[in-house]
């Protein structure tokens, strides 16, 4: 298709890198010391990147290019913050400690003694959409994978499920993502010893227990697995 889109001229393209650092979509970047366009169909033609060019050398030109992708474009800057993620420290962008990965330890005698119920979470953070794809924490693991409302139906969610487990939380519907990317490669990259799905019987956490079956399949191994589903009135149904 015919559409408007950018064109950068090599020859007075100066190499600061502002045009890449002002593009949203990534369809910039710096190849050896001057800025390329790296896919048409990253590009959304609204120029961005145009004023940020301190010496004029991005315009725009009407040509055949792919159509813009906001699907690929959404996955690449996934992506990209997934390995900013790893590399950084495994933090987010904005550099919050609440989002550093870590490994959690209680003390069982502590435990014991405490007439409150105790925390069983071993890992930070939980959500699947930040939890980086290796992780010390998920070598030998047991894999739980929730969906967000089970710990409030099911009282006994701690003890029943989290303890003695690497918790992996979610809600498809509310994220409207589809997790089986992700949890492929946690499930292939790492060690992982066992899958328990723990979902609502609401049918909408049928997309979690979908990915997380598609992850299994597609991860190559052989990993024992469960499915556990919770009803809203807090009862084990299977």
């Amino acid at each position: 298709m015919k559409r408007r889109i950018i064109e950068i001229d090599q020859n007075k393209c100066n190499g600061c890198g502002a045009c890449a650092a002002a593009c949203h979509e990534g369809a910039i970047a710096m190849v050896n010391g001057k800025a390329q366009l790296m896919r048409d169909d990253y590009c959304d033609g609204l120029g961005d990147c145009l004023p940020t060019c301190p010496t004029a050398a991005i315009t725009f030109v009407e040509r055949e290019a792919a159509a813009y992708d906001e699907k690929a474009v959404e996955e690449n800057k996934r992506r990209r913050l997934q390995e900013k993620m790893q590399t950084e420290g495994m933090t987010l962008p904005c550099g919050c400690p609440g989002s550093q990965s870590r490994t959690i330890a209680h003390e069982e005698s502590a435990a014991a003694c405490n007439t409150e119920a105790v925390s069983r979470l071993s890992q930070w953070p939980v959500q699947i959409k930040l939890v980086p794809a290796r992780a010390p924490y998920f070598d030998g693991a047991k894999l739980l994978i929730a969906a967000d409302c089970t710990a409030y139906a099911y009282a006994a969610f701690h003890e029943k499920f989290i303890k003695g487990h690497i918790t992996l939380v979610g809600c498809p519907k509310l994220d409207s993502v589809d997790y089986s990317e992700k949890l492929t490669e946690i499930i292939r990259e790492n060690d992982i010893k066992s899958v328990t799905i723990v979902r609502m019987e609401v049918p909408c956490c049928g997309g979690l227990e979908f990915a997380a079956k598609t992850a299994l399949q597609q991860s190559g191994k052989f990993i024992p697995w469960q499915v556990v589903t919770i009803s809203t009135d807090g009862r084990i149904l299977d």
